[in-house]
């Protein structure tokens, strides 16, 4: 799919640049694995039954030097070798074949370039619709079904060049390889909220950066059972207000869509309407013409597309705080207390 002339759209609400390649769909996690290639048309689907215009761009394979960025070399060298040998599981759910190369090296080269598409005026924000996901990848380590950390490639490629990031990361897992990798950057705020404990483990309060970086990462962890309320009050009391006050150039998101209440593979109960809201209060505090998006997981097809639709929508509709209430019993309510102290330490709430 080449690039298309941009057009101006009178009646559309926000213009995206979608960033998509059919390699995607070549990436074979084998039979039964819910990181399967439906993924992208579901995804595809949402965004174009949205109000949005879009401007469909093939994602371009990645500069090595991107991926060295963050990346040790001899993993990615060992990657390419075990993707030209034939592939296979590199960890009980990570799987990787000889597509697998091309469609990790292009997933990595979508953000960049994204970030290149929105300085020329191209479009309003870039959704990169690309697998394998990649907020689980270690600098040295494959895992959580990610080869490349395709959001912290982008977020270093824009470091480099002076810029400070704003990493927000509403997938159900805990993107442990994003922490890990700017966990003593002060130039990237990482945030997340997701299901805890659950895969991989990490991101409990405590967790605040180190170093240069100290108070650079704020986690969220919700327990089962946590619904939108509890989600939105967070954006409005905790994320919304640090972000203004970190001042971003460039705000990424980790999009996934598995906290959805229909996902096969978590706990938590969101529902389409709270990622329009969470969108809608990141584009509230994201510069203008400066907000990109990972695909990242969510394994309901349906699930997928009402929620990258509701995220659209939301990011064309920017909100105040709706008020949502604090959570005020059960363990919610227990987590809501921890995070809010542990953040108020760093930051002037």
């Amino acid at each position: 799919m080449g690039g298309e002339a941009w057009q101006p759209c009178q009646d559309c609400a926000v213009r995206v640049t979608l960033f998509t390649h059919e390699i995607s769909l070549d990436h074979d996690t084998g039979r039964g694995h819910p990181e399967r290639p439906a993924r992208i048309g579901a995804v595809l689907e949402g965004i174009r039954r949205s109000s949005a215009e879009v401007v469909n761009i093939e994602s371009p394979i990645a500069a090595r030097r991107s991926i060295e960025l963050i990346h040790d070399k001899a993993y990615i060298d060992a990657i390419e070798e075990f993707c030209e040998s034939g592939g296979g599981a590199l960890d009980p759910d990570t799987i990787a074949r000889p597509a697998s190369w091309e469609a990790a090296l292009r997933s990595a080269g979508a953000g960049p370039a994204a970030v290149d598409a929105l300085i020329r005026g191209d479009g309003d924000v870039a959704y990169i619709v690309m697998r394998p996901p990649g907020h689980h990848a270690l600098p040295s380590r494959a895992m959580g079904f990610c080869l490349f950390n395709n959001i912290a490639i982008t977020a270093r490629e824009l470091t480099e060049r002076g810029d400070r990031v704003a990493i927000v990361d509403w997938d159900v897992h805990h993107g442990n390889g994003t922490q890990d990798i700017f966990y003593n950057d002060p130039d990237v705020l990482y945030v997340s909220m997701h299901e805890y404990p659950a895969y991989p483990g990490s991101g409990s309060p405590s967790e605040v950066g180190s170093g240069a970086g100290s108070g650079s990462t704020l986690n969220i962890p919700w327990p089962t059972g946590t619904g939108g309320v509890a989600y939105r009050w967070a954006f409005d009391r905790l994320i919304v207000p640090v972000l203004e006050r970190y001042e971003p150039d460039w705000v990424l998101v980790s999009s996934g869509y598995d906290a959805h209440a229909a996902d096969p593979l978590a706990g938590i109960r969101l529902v389409e309407d709270d990622y329009r809201y969470m969108a809608s209060r990141v584009a509230v505090v994201a510069p203008t013409g400066r907000t990109i998006l990972f695909l990242e997981g969510g394994y309901d097809l349906a699930a997928l597309a009402g929620s990258a639709e509701a995220t659209v929508e939301g990011l064309a509709d920017p909100q105040g705080s709706s008020g949502s209430p604090r959570p005020d019993r059960g363990p919610a309510a227990i987590v809501a207390d921890e995070v809010e102290a542990t953040i108020s330490k760093q930051w002037d709430l």
